[in-house]
């Protein structure tokens, strides 16, 4: 993300700079249609698709799963209009952490643009991974999840869902499809959007996947796993930009991402190459929403193993490089210490330090500045001399400076008198005053 520059100036209606700056107000309009269409009769029923979660299904109370009726939900093409408005939603709360928190901090820390890039990144990911975080392990907690490992293979296909649950879903898929237009808003640069495209098309084929192969159980678990280091992580550098002696988070963060990556390769064998292999009905059912067959079962496994290995080779990568990036900075600050030690003398070889006397005149031709001794007669004029200017040079002023001055007084007669003797001059303009009279100005 690139540094948005405000200019003073009100761009034309529907520019391309118009719409930059003026984009979450713009998004938060069109949201506005939507709700507003659910004040009126006629446009209720479309205006409920975009908000409101559909397909849900009412379970009656019983005495053995539940003693109060619940209501639950289930996946269909209706979920894309959902998806389309929550991602509305997400442009407005990312422009409202961009302008009322991330800019603010950025004018005090005055980073470069490549830091201010990174840094808007890291706060935009680290707010979100934080709310998904807290969002997803309050639902563990609540469906009892974390209690019993089995409940994640457990009465496959999970078709039904509790509404935090499907919410947690649209939401995850919402955010990660407002990142394609945000890279336009941003203004992101050109060698960024293949890295930026490529982690939100992992994103989207994984947390999609999960949803629509009714693994939510499974997708639940490991979006929180990967959602708490990655936050570690954004924050670490969030850290680091403020102050670049921190690096005790990044030190976390690489053991805690191999922990997640092992712990991410358990989670989906056992489930998927254990749990789901031994299960009793394993036909392909598209109508009750059942795909565990052998070769659905392959390309889950394949998909998440491709993936992690994918991320652990550019984490070793990364690692890699930081290091040899700090062990050939170390002899070089060594070298340069060394030499500038050598040749230079120390301070007691130098000596007292002595500033060279200053300049006789004031440089522009004029003669020299300060407290003149005219003396009792007239002759003082022409003889005055500055008070202090020759005990100050004393002995330390070079026969070098010395001519330089001569010149300069020899000019500065020439060019004051018109080339003649300054007693000539008086004579002339002056009678009875000047160098030699008895009368002085």
């Amino acid at each position: 993300m690139a540094i948005r520059k405000k200019s003073s100036k009100n761009p034309p209606v529907l520019s391309h700079e118009f719409v930059l700056q003026n984009h979450a107000d713009i998004v938060s309009c069109v949201a506005m249609v939507f709700l507003l269409g659910l004040m009126f009769e006629i446009t209720a029923k479309a205006a409920v698709i975009f908000v409101t979660l559909q397909y849900n299904v009412t379970i009656p109370a019983t005495e053995e799963q539940a003693p109060e009726a619940m209501s639950l939900y289930y996946y269909g093409i209706k979920d894309l209009a959902t998806v389309f408005f929550y991602m509305l939603v997400a442009i407005i709360i990312h422009a409202i952490i961009q302008e009322y928190g991330l800019d603010k901090i950025n004018r005090r820390m005055h980073f470069s643009k490549t830091k201010h890039s990174k840094f808007n990144e890291s706060g935009q990911l680290s707010a979100f991974y934080l709310f998904s975080c807290v969002w997803g392990t309050s639902i563990l907690v609540s469906e009892n999840y974390a209690s019993d490992p089995t409940i994640l293979w457990k009465g496959y296909p999970h078709t039904l869902m509790p509404f935090q649950m499907k919410f947690f879903y649209i939401s995850q898929l919402a955010y990660w499809f407002h990142a394609f237009p945000e890279l336009y808003f941003q203004k992101t640069k050109k060698e960024d959007i293949p890295r930026q495209l490529v982690y939100i098309g992992l994103y989207l084929f994984h947390i999609a996947g999960a949803y629509l192969l009714n693994l939510n159980r499974l997708g639940l678990v490991l979006l929180v796993l990967h959602y708490f280091v990655e936050f570690l992580f954004h924050t670490s550098r969030l850290f680091y930009f403020s102050d670049e002696k921190y690096q005790k988070g990044f030190s976390l963060w690489a053991v805690l991402f191999v922990l997640g990556r092992l712990l991410t390769l358990i989670l989906s064998v056992l489930t998927v190459g254990f749990g789901l292999a031994r299960a009793e009905n394993q036909e392909l059912d598209l109508s009750a929403g059942n795909f565990n067959v052998l070769a659905v079962r392959i390309t889950v496994l394949v998909s998440v193993c491709v993936t992690q290995a994918f991320m652990m080779w550019k984490f070793i990568n990364f690692q890699l490089r930081r290091w040899r990036e700090h062990s050939s900075s170390q002899p070089q600050t060594v070298k340069k210490k060394s030499t500038a030690t050598k040749g230079r003398p120390s301070r007691k070889d130098r000596g007292p330090c002595r500033r060279p006397p200053p300049p006789p005149g004031r440089g522009d031709g004029r003669g020299p500045v300060g407290l003149v001794d005219v003396g009792a007669g007239g002759g003082g004029w022409a003889r005055g001399r500055v008070l202090g200017l020759d005990e100050r040079r004393g002995e330390e002023e070079s026969v070098e400076f010395g001519e330089r001055r001569r010149r300069r007084r020899k000019k500065t007669k020439r060019i004051r008198y018109g080339g003649r003797s300054s007693g000539a001059w008086w004579k002339e303009h002056w009678p009875g005053r000047g160098p030699g009279s008895a009368t002085r100005l």
